[in-house]
């Protein structure tokens, strides 16, 4: 099968736009002859990549399949026009960060602004969630994760380990006792729909009949209840330690045993994304935060 770029950028109009009307407008062609154009691509792939509909156009299971290469294709035919229309070519467009919520905000935002101080035409997308997207679907360009891929498409470029540590504000601290366990703190943790987390499963294996004093399912929202007092967190040492992270000063760490706990973090990128100019220097960036974390 010999799919054509040209074709394909026409199959990515109508994604972007919805309807087989709006990409033609877009793309200055008339709709019948875009129809047919994509009809010949259909019959070139074997399948129906559109569901025609009265408000619009769906991707069909097929064109899901190749919306992730169609849209690798056009990150690199706009980086081969720009490096070719430039003498010096410098890495632009928007590239998307998945990440965890903690790291999200305490370690990429701020990145953000060291990336765009320097490199003012890379826009950066932070998709923060608990749930791990798909770089095989093109969710994102990049994806901080607390788990090592398996996918033999994923490429792993760094990681950085660092030892989990019991944290809580300086005047809850002050009210505990000199010697205490996991069982003796207020504990503040994730609620549904992640209560299913690491943190609350070693919690709820170390203390009989565990209870949280305080969930959320928001990291933000945990991290402000911990400094007001409400109770304690478990967090990655690490980060603490950041330079660029002073706001956790307010927080003290607590001498409490967790079992030798390591929390770990990739940088995981789709191996067809690895060597896009702009998704290369974001991860140049990230490698010079994670040296200084170790």
């Amino acid at each position: 099968m010999n799919l054509r770029w040209d074709d394909l950028k026409l199959f990515l109009a109508v994604h972007e736009q919805g309807s087989f009307s709006g990409a033609a407008r877009v793309l200055k062609l008339g709709q019948p002859t875009l129809s047919r154009r994509i009809a010949e691509l259909e019959e070139a792939v074997g399948e129906a990549l559109f569901e025609r509909q009265s408000q619009g156009a769906l991707l069909t299971a097929a064109g899901r399949r190749l919306l992730p290469a169609a849209q690798s294709m056009a990150e690199w035919a706009n980086e081969a026009e720009l490096s070719i229309g430039k003498h010096t070519y410098l890495p632009q467009g928007k590239v998307r960060i998945a990440a965890p919520p903690g790291i999200a905000y305490e370690l990429v935002a701020p990145l953000a602004a060291k990336i765009r101080k320097q490199h003012p035409q890379i826009q950066i997308e932070v998709l923060s969630g608990v749930e791990v997207l798909s770089l095989a679907r093109g969710e994102a360009d990049l994806s901080l994760r607390t788990m090592k891929p398996n996918d033999a498409d994923l490429v792993c470029v760094d990681e950085v380990h660092t030892p989990m540590r019991v944290y809580a504000s300086k005047a809850y601290a002050k009210k505990l006792p000199k010697k205490i366990g996991l069982a003796d703190l207020d504990w503040i943790c994730w609620a549904a729909p992640y209560a299913e987390l690491q943190v609350n499963q070693e919690l709820s294996a170390q203390i009989p009949n565990f209870k949280p004093a305080f969930t959320s399912d928001d990291y933000n929202v945990q991290v402000a209840a911990c400094k007001a007092g409400v109770g304690a967190m478990i967090l990655p040492q690490v980060l603490h330690q950041y330079d660029g992270l002073r706001e956790w000063r307010v927080l003290q760490e607590l001498d409490v045993d967790l079992g030798g706990a390591v929390g770990s973090l990739y940088v995981v990128c789709h191996k067809r994304h690895q060597r896009l100019p702009k998704v290369q220097l974001v991860m140049d960036f990230i490698a010079r935060e994670f040296a200084g974390l170790r």
